[in-house]
């Protein structure tokens, strides 16, 4: 049987931007059940109170902040060294039968040089390489026989390492890259080993960004 605290959570689950918002109590529950009343009638099948709507977000909020909050805030105030780099280039490359071989090449190309920044990653139908500027030549000259779908210059990357227990914490990489969102940063790419992750965003974002990480240790 549905009943009203059922029916809220449910709404606010879909709705992860609200949820975090709830558990921060930075939102006017008054409002927001003014808001979410036709839906939550909707779903009942009856006329509902504004007040009965509010007490189910507050009861909703209150088990939100404790449970949004106290482990993931754990997690985070551990955050290890943040290390950036600068004058990056992005490339995307269609995957071929081919291109592998160019990579190996790439590699031997920069193990003599321990300070070329390299990364990539391989999805299902398209490779990625981020790459110190400095190596744009090399690249563009290994893999002039590779389709190019994109190449982005400017860039610079944020290195994060997260505390061995992030991997058992639900909500970690949420909670971080909402940060990053509300500060209106876009990440041109993000890239993840188990302990830790980087962000690949504009040279003109990076402050910004390192400081929104940053100041997650302060949380």
């Amino acid at each position: 049987m549905k009943t009203i605290s059922s029916v809220v959570e449910q709404y606010i689950k879909k709705k992860p931007f609200l949820q975090s918002a709830l558990a921060q109590g930075i939102i006017n529950l008054t409002s927001l059940s003014r808001i979410v009343k036709p839906e939550i009638e909707e779903q009942l099948g009856k006329d509902i109170r504004n007040g009965a709507i509010v007490m189910a977000l507050k009861r909703l909020s209150d088990d939100l902040e404790f449970r949004a909050t106290h482990k993931i805030i754990k997690v985070l105030k551990n955050i290890g060294e943040i290390t950036v780099r600068s004058s990056l280039t992005d490339y995307t490359f269609l995957a071929s039968d081919t291109i592998l071989t160019q990579q190996a090449k790439l590699l031997e190309e920069i193990h003599s040089n321990q300070d070329v920044f390299y990364t990539s990653s391989r999805g299902v139908n398209e490779i990625n390489i981020v790459i110190s500027n400095i190596m744009d030549r090399t690249v563009d000259s290994l893999f002039k026989g590779e389709k190019c779908t994109q190449k982005a210059n400017n860039l610079s990357s944020i290195t994060v390492k997260l505390p061995a227990e992030n991997v058992s914490v639900p909500g970690i990489y949420y909670f971080i890259f909402q940060r990053l969102a509300w500060e209106g940063i876009v990440l041109n790419e993000v890239i993840s080993t188990t302990n830790e992750f980087t962000i690949i965003v504009n040279d003109e974002q990076v402050d910004i960004a390192f400081k929104t990480i940053k100041d997650l240790k302060t949380l």
